[in-house]
């Protein structure tokens, strides 16, 4: 087994010579997201507008799911397979925007997954905001070597269209819906409709000729609406779509209710995480409970719940009533990297840094930020930290073991922790302050790291899980983009589940 970033620097992808292969996959042009482009930011409003006049994703996957049933699709939206009781699948998280980064997962996905049998996309399929045509580059070329089908929960972004795209493609090409009696006057639904983005004229002309680049038998899947349950094996997957602002409609809430209590084990796929950057966010669903009541309901017998949207890894494995159930954040599979080393001391759920894990690590990230923003602004010098400066600093601010042992002759100074204060590096929960924890929350937005041309490392990441009728073994497999690990992508995580 190759290191991984736990093992050595080298593992983490710092320090290669050789770019991976990924490059030959890749579209002759390759237009790059920018998060700095109020262009991009104005067509990405619907979030913000569901937010402020009242969120109508609920009403409008109700008419979908309502479009689905009259077509055939199974009313208790569950897609039963003939997989054995010992399969693999896998999972890949928040991957659509086309460029450098989603690309260099490819070649280790499909090296990886050649023997699985499915794999699930959780959230944000297509960035910015769901477009059609933008399905070519960003989902049938990235994965057209992949021989098996491909089903996915959509993310905020895929609904800032009101999923249209998302629902031709993994839906059995659902036909548009039909508009709505408009609002009342002057009402906030009627401002609402009135700043709403909706696709462009004629979005959707190539769809049907990037649909050719995954055109085989065996790599079809028509999926039942935006949530879903597969039977495969002796697992049930449960798959929930959490809209624009990570909620559940109560139409949702009730079937997610009924489905839950199949007596199978149940590995939970969601598009919000529930727990995340050291915090608990149980989902709430409209009319009353969390998706984590769910969740933690013995009866249930849910042993995981994986959700994507932020872009790394982590997993916090939560006792629950005697039980363990893994609590899996993956969604670095390909979008702009959510910082990990903002992430304060892990103590939740009598979860501390000794069980927490997380990917990219947290001085890889620190080094991976400041490099970025000392290339942005100008001031390499002062901004840039080298890994095991990074990693030095971090252990000193969280009081912790850094996963991979700092170097020896790695020094700490003034200039290392300023940059790391401004960075948003996290520290012990006992002593941060109030007034920092904002500035850990925006600053990433400030300079993206697809908002610069950027190289290797990229800290991508994906999961493979292997099914048996006693456990689930779940790994974590590492995409740097450099070719050592493409060769041989190295597991960042590994941790097996039992299901008995």
């Amino acid at each position: 087994m190759s290191d991984s970033s736990r093992d050595t620097a080298e593992g983490a992808g710092w320090g290669a010579t050789e770019l991976g292969t990924y490059k030959r996959l890749m579209p002759p042009k390759v237009e790059k997201i920018s998060w700095l482009d109020p262009r991009m930011l104005w067509a990405a409003r619907n979030g913000v507008l569901a937010s402020w006049f009242g969120d109508p994703t609920g009403r409008t996957r109700s008419r979908w799911v309502a479009q689905r049933t009259a077509a055939g699709a199974p009313a208790d939206k569950v897609i039963r397979r003939d997989d054995p009781d010992r399969f693999s699948f896998l999972v890949i998280g928040d991957t659509g925007e086309g460029d450098d980064p989603q690309y260099a997962v490819v070649p280790g996905l499909l090296k990886v997954g050649q023997d699985t049998r499915f794999t699930v996309l959780t959230s944000d399929v297509i960035y910015p905001v769901g477009s059609a045509d933008e399905y070519g580059t960003k989902f049938f070329r990235p994965y057209q070597d992949y021989q098996a089908p491909i089903y996915a929960i959509p993310g905020n972004h895929d609904w800032y269209e009101d999923l249209g795209a998302f629902m031709r493609v993994f839906c059995d090409d659902a036909p548009p819906l039909a508009p709505e009696p408009a609002p009342r006057p002057f009402s906030r639904a009627r401002l609402r409709e009135l700043l709403w983005h909706r696709p462009r004229k004629g979005d959707g002309q190539r769809l049907d000729e990037a649909r050719k680049l995954r055109s085989a038998a065996a790599q079809q899947a028509a999926q039942p609406g935006p949530y879903w349950a597969i039977d495969a094996g002796p697992v049930r997957l449960i798959a929930i779509d959490t809209g624009l602002l990570g909620t559940l409609d109560a139409e949702q809430g009730a079937w997610l209710r009924e489905v839950s209590k199949d007596p199978r084990p149940k590995i939970l796929i969601t598009g919000s995480p529930l727990y995340v950057d050291g915090e608990h966010h149980p989902c709430e669903i409209e009319g009353g409970g969390t998706v984590d009541d769910i969740v933690r309901d013995p009866a249930h017998r849910y042993v995981a719940a994986i959700g994507g949207d932020i872009h790394n890894y982590q997993r916090y494995p939560v006792q629950v009533d005697g039980r363990t159930i893994q609590y899996v954040v993956s969604g670095g599979g390909g979008a702009f990297m959510h910082a990990t080393h903002t992430i304060p001391r892990v103590d939740i759920a009598n979860v501390t840094e000794k069980e927490f894990r997380c990917y990219p690590l947290r001085g890889d990230s620190l080094a991976f930020y400041s490099t970025l923003y000392g290339r942005r602004l100008r001031l390499r010098r002062f901004f840039t930290l080298t890994e095991a400066q990074a990693t030095a600093v971090i252990a000193e601010r969280l009081e912790i073991q850094p996963g991979r042992a700092a170097a020896p002759d790695a020094r700490i100074t003034w200039r290392t922790r300023l940059v790391a204060g401004l960075l948003g590096t996290g520290r012990r929960p006992d002593r941060a302050k109030r007034f920092r924890l904002p500035v850990r929350k925006i600053y990433t937005s400030l300079f993206s790291p697809s908002s610069a041309t950027y190289s290797p490392p990229f800290f991508k990441q994906f999961l493979r899980l292997d099914v048996t009728p006693e456990t689930v073994r779940l790994r974590c497999y590492a995409a740097t983009g450099n070719r050592a690990q493409e060769l041989r992508p190295p597991v960042e995580d590994e941790v097996t589940i039992p299901l008995i």
